[in-house]
């Protein structure tokens, strides 16, 4: 089945929604074309193209519900799943914190659809990954890298006259680039909605000249540096603080929870030249303008020079607690300063360059402490120069702590982080006192 239109889905889901006897009824609808490409010690190893779309009925009575999917559309197909799913509902146990479902709204459109991505073709993807793949046979290094584009919608419709489209583009690539003796690695990740601004040579350039950088790193101690993180080093770090969760923070999970109770809404817990926020209309990194749980996403700034403004309720824990719901975040963007990057390196008496951090886990939730490897380009810096690359390290750090230690800020870009796939804009950023545990070995 091709990308449907909004009217063509709403059709759909209204034949759905007939068929329904149960209280409150709701029915989600998504589907996803697109294709991708594998390539490894620089020849591709896979293709291929994906077409998949899909529903789900959520049936109610009172505080019981269920769902049920199915992938097939002809009538009786349709009746089946919207029947399976009544009949779970009256076996389920009752959710007391289930809300009803919410009635009639109206949504901007969102703008993350974009028709040069969408016209992608497997010719379109080769021609990309080409362009990747002789840059790095002429720096006589070799390639592993992956190229995926999708165009994807989805809808949602319930009994009580919710209705809500979007559809959306997205293209992602990524790449690692090693010598021979596999001694040296580099490291570059791209992701945007409008293919056109991909440009996956200079991309694969930039890790080249990573990798071959860091051929004979040498051993530093460990111990608390001045660390200058590049925008995919900062991304994966950072993306763990994002939830920004009033239940959690309430429950005293969370690093905005306060010792002996409640939150840390109001108060300075970063540097100044920190704010982070949400818009689903940033042209750089757009999102969807509502979610299921049928909140509109409007521009929220979650944390403003350093203090937190915002909290997210979905609307059950809102209806709890008396106050209104909040949606959570659907894109982070956090500002910038106007430092460049060799700038950052100049002003460094003493430090350490890191291209990416990677294998990320938590060690405690309350202070967000977490552990990791650098990885991808090392170097060392001293009196305002790249002196030479050096071996990997183990961190033990807080982004919270860490975006206190802040010395100075580039202008954000967009980072994909290839754990959670999802696209973040992120600045550089310069930081005193980050925490190396140990030594690594791995490259």
């Amino acid at each position: 089945m091709p990308i449907l239109s909004k009217e063509e889905a709403q059709a759909l889901l209204k034949k759905v929604l007939s068929y329904s006897k149960a209280e409150e009824c709701e029915v989600s609808l998504n589907g996803n074309e697109g294709g991708n490409i594998r390539y490894a010690l620089n020849a591709v190893s896979t293709a291929g193209d994906i077409s998949t779309t899909g529903f789900s009925v959520t049936s109610a009575y009172g505080k019981r519900s269920a769902s049920a999917t199915g992938d097939e559309f002809d009538d009786a197909s349709l009746e089946r799943i919207v029947r399976r799913s009544e009949e779970l509902a009256q076996l389920a146990p009752e959710n007391p914190e289930r809300e009803p479902m919410p009635g009639p709204a109206t949504f901007k459109d969102s703008i993350m659809y974009n028709a040069n991505t969408a016209a992608m073709t497997p010719d379109t993807r080769a021609a990309l990954v080409g362009k990747s793949l002789d840059v790095c046979k002429k720096a006589g290094l070799s390639a592993a890298g992956f190229l995926e584009n999708s165009t994807s919608f989805e809808a949602v419709m319930n009994s009580k006259g919710f209705f809500a489209y979007n559809k959306s583009t997205d293209v992602i690539f990524s790449v690692t680039t090693r010598n021979d003796a596999g001694t040296a690695s580099g490291y570059a990740a791209r992701g945007f909605t409008d293919v056109s601004k991909l440009d996956t040579e200079s991309a694969t350039r930039i890790a080249t000249m990573k990798a071959n950088a860091s051929i004979g790193a040498k051993a530093l101690e460990p111990g608390k540096y001045t660390v200058i993180l590049e925008p995919v080093a900062a991304t994966y770090l950072l993306e763990n603080m994002f939830r920004f969760d009033a239940r959690s923070a309430d429950e005293g999970t969370s690093f905005l929870s306060k010792k002996g109770g409640g939150t840390r809404l109001g108060e300075q817990l970063m540097d100044e030249k920190v704010t982070i926020y949400s818009d689903p209309f940033d042209p750089d990194l757009p999102g969807a303008t509502w979610g299921r749980d049928g909140l509109s996403r409007e521009k929220t700034i979650w944390v403003d020079k350093g203090v937190v403004k915002t909290l997210s309720y979905n609307r059950a824990y809102a209806a709890k607690k008396g106050v209104p719901p909040q949606a959570g975040p659907e894109n982070i963007i956090m500002m910038g300063g106007n430092t460049s990057l060799e700038e950052m390196i100049k002003s460094t008496e003493k430090g350490i360059l890191v291209s990416r951090l990677w294998y990320i886990r938590m060690v405690d939730p309350q202070v967000l402490l977490l552990t990791g490897l650098t990885r991808d380009g090392t170097f060392y810096i001293e009196n305002g120069e790249i002196k030479f690359p050096v071996k990997n390290f183990r961190f033990n750090e807080s982004p919270v702590i860490m975006l206190n230690n802040l010395e100075a800020l580039g202008k954000p870009e967009r980072s994909i982080s290839v754990e959670s796939y999802r696209s973040y804009m992120i600045p550089p950023m310069k930081v005193r006192d980050f925490t190396f545990s140990s030594l690594s070995d791995a490259v």
